[in-house]
């Protein structure tokens, strides 16, 4: 299941209905740039609240689609950290993305209590093909128990935070990237890896 990212939904909606974004801004009273640079820049991050809802109405659409809280849902935080699923970095949490609105049901499908969900933004190419550069990720905080086969987690390994595939065996754990083409740290002592949390479902723009 993907859940579309509110700007993109709103380039792709306005499309469909034959609407140009600068008659969208000057809708809400704004100039003619200002919803092509919240689409395309992210500027501002989020629309007002009176914007978001005039321009719900206008187009004919929930505002949940637009990042707004829509009736029954929960608000999932995201945030563009130094997560990589490259060779990564320290991190550096920055202002919180809009949230994402997500039915409590789909929470619930996946077993993640809401306050231990969050999203995080991929970047690097080491987990290809089952994480692409840009996917928002949902981790549960609230699994890191690494067993087994484990699975794809956030961890934070030597202070660098990142995404990679995670085993147990009887030395401590398994780091690996599924891309064959990068570098993996392999074998590591449990006490070197935090784990932050398992990833358990991807929302990608198309």
């Amino acid at each position: 299941m993907m859940i579309e990212d509110p700007r993109a939904a709103l380039a792709r909606i306005a499309g469909e209905r034959g609407v140009s974004l600068s008659r969208l801004s000057r809708l809400i009273g704004r100039n003619a740039a200002y919803i092509q640079q919240h689409v395309t820049r992210g500027s501002p991050r989020r629309l007002d609240e009176r914007d978001r809802e005039t321009i719900a109405a206008f187009l004919g659409i929930e505002e949940a689609a637009l990042g707004g809280r829509g009736p029954g849902t929960v608000a999932v935080a995201r945030f563009d950290l130094a997560a990589s699923a490259g060779p990564g970095g320290i991190a550096e949490i920055e202002a919180p993305r809009a949230a994402l609105m997500l039915p409590p049901e789909t929470l619930a499908g996946l077993g993640v209590r809401a306050a231990d969900a969050s999203m995080i933004r991929v970047a690097g190419d080491s987990m290809v093909p089952t994480l692409w550069p840009g996917d928002d990720i949902l981790v549960d905080a609230g699994q890191t128990a690494v067993r087994g086969k484990g699975g794809v987690y956030v961890l934070r390994l030597d202070d660098v935070l990142m995404v990679k595939r995670v085993a147990r065996d009887a030395g401590g754990l398994v780091v690996t990237s599924d891309n064959p083409e990068a570098p993996s740290p392999g074998e590591v002592a449990a006490d070197r890896a935090a784990i932050i949390g398992r990833v358990v479902w991807v929302s990608r723009t198309l």
